[in-house]
């Protein structure tokens, strides 16, 4: 459809394998705007639909995957890494949210959430707060980065007195090994065994979360950009951790153990490996994937160990034509 309003144009891409080389080709796509991680939204119950914002010329402006679910009388639409803007699209900000808004139709009683996570651009933003979004900060909304641009001295240097010894400890056990895994049957069985260590570990920890595990084994498995590590002990396997990449950003995604790696101190090796990776593909930050200390001390204080660099991974943009409604779900999400 054209948005009379804009003269732009927005059309839904169907092909994935086009999407994704779409989302790839910006400096900011993610795994959260590739086509694999709206696959695994929609089979958790969402209606997902990728549509792209082109101008007169047909150059594409911006990229929008959009997951709808419906609750009640009210629809709820979730607009996860991005939109990105390509090159000509930023200075195009606000054009190509108003064609977006246009498309999508929202109801009285709907709302659009938009979570860049991590994928934000100056035109971006600038469209989203000239369009009335409405930004809702949350205290969660914060990760631990290293700056891999510095070296890997540098990183070493910074790092607690605690943290360097328990690295030292895990280099020196001979017996413990780690593999990056590249072959997809080896990557199958790798989730297979984080999915276990998973579960065992969210009921020894006592937390939930609505990941699925199953719903995203095949997801991760083949795709080159999900870093797969396991680390074992001998013959026991001991740890999984799983790290996805971008052009400028090597990501802690999820890790699982058992209670042999607290001894071993196989994630602080774990953890390290990565940076290294990370440096060796040209990443500029390794972003260590969210931190939660008033909920979550344990992990908080274990990744602090190695930075304290702060950042925020930015607020949730709400969009909505009821305001009651809207101040309503910024009042739940800030909590």
């Amino acid at each position: 459809m054209t948005d009379q309003e804009t003269g732009l144009r927005v059309l839904a891409l169907t092909d994935a394998p086009q999407w994704d080389e779409a989302v790839w080709a910006q400096p900011r796509g993610t795994i959260f705007s590739a086509s694999g991680w709206g696959t695994y939204k929609a089979r958790r119950g969402a209606a997902v639909e990728r549509l792209s914002v082109v101008d007169e010329a047909g150059d594409c402006l911006g990229l929008a995957q959009v997951q709808r679910r419906r609750r009640g009388p009210a629809r709820q639409l979730y607009l996860q890494g991005g939109p990105l803007l390509t090159h000509k699209g930023e200075r195009q900000g606000e054009a190509v949210m108003r064609a977006l808004l246009a498309h999508l139709a929202l109801g009285p009683l709907d709302l659009l959430v938009v979570d860049f996570n991590q994928a934000e651009s100056p035109g971006a933003v600038l469209g989203l707060l000239a369009t009335g979004f409405r930004p809702v900060a949350k205290a969660s909304r914060h990760t631990l980065e290293v700056d891999l641009t510095r070296g890997l001295d540098t990183v070493q240097a910074e790092m607690e007195q605690r943290w360097r010894k328990a690295l030292r400890k895990a280099e020196r056990n001979a017996a413990l090994t780690l593999r990056f895994l590249d072959d997809p049957a080896e990557r199958l069985r790798a989730f297979d065994a984080f999915t276990a260590m998973y579960a065992a570990l969210k009921t020894r920890k006592g937390f939930s979360n609505d990941f699925d595990a199953a719903s995203y084994r095949d997801l991760a498995a083949n795709d080159p950009r999900h870093v797969m590590l396991e680390v074992r002990e001998g013959e026991e396997l001991c740890l999984v951790r799983i790290a996805h990449v971008s052009r400028d950003r090597f990501t802690d995604f999820f890790t699982a153990s058992t209670e042999r790696a607290k001894a071993n101190a196989a994630a602080y090796l774990a953890v390290w490996s990565f940076i290294r990776r990370g440096a060796e593909e040209g990443c500029r930050v390794f972003d260590f994937g969210g931190i939660d200390p008033a909920n979550n001390r344990g992990v908080y204080d274990f990744k602090r160990g190695l930075t304290r660099n702060v950042a925020s991974t930015g607020p949730l943009w709400l969009y909505g034509r009821n305001r009651l409604v809207t101040a309503a779900a910024g009042a739940v999400l800030a909590r």
